[in-house]
């Protein structure tokens, strides 16, 4: 399965999630590939508004480019909903974390699966 295919496949996860708890959730196919910034899924209960951009790796760390959190953070911005990273590791459920929780580097951010743990919010936490 290609790169491309896993994330597509956990962010349809992600989203069958948000419906079997009583939220609506929709992909946004092609985000990161438009010249206007899109998160890969938005997220709704009728209170809370959540843009997500979601990650997946069978790595214990993964990088998200500056470009890629200014894009979401602008789109939150002007939607009006809350900014979250959701990474998934290898074998382990969904963590969500905020831009707080996530470090910043010279030139990157970077979450290893250890911030993941110790900071970032379960499915059911994030949704309770």
């Amino acid at each position: 399965m290609s790169r491309k295919s896993k994330g597509i496949n956990a962010e349809r996860d992600l989203i069958h999630k948000f419906w079997a708890n009583g939220w609506a959730a929709i992909r946004v196919a092609g985000s990161g590939s438009t010249r206007y910034p899109s998160p890969d899924i938005l997220a709704g209960n009728g209170v809370r508004r959540l843009a997500i951009e979601c990650k997946c790796t069978k790595d214990n760390v993964r990088y998200l480019t500056k470009e890629e959190i200014r894009e979401l953070i602008e789109f939150s911005r002007i939607f009006g909903a809350e900014t979250w990273i959701a990474i998934k590791f290898n074998k382990t459920g969904w963590y969500f974390l905020s831009l707080e929780d996530i470090k910043e580097t010279k030139n990157n951010y970077v979450i290893t699966d250890e911030i993941a743990k110790n900071r970032g919010l379960l499915f059911e936490e994030l949704t309770g």
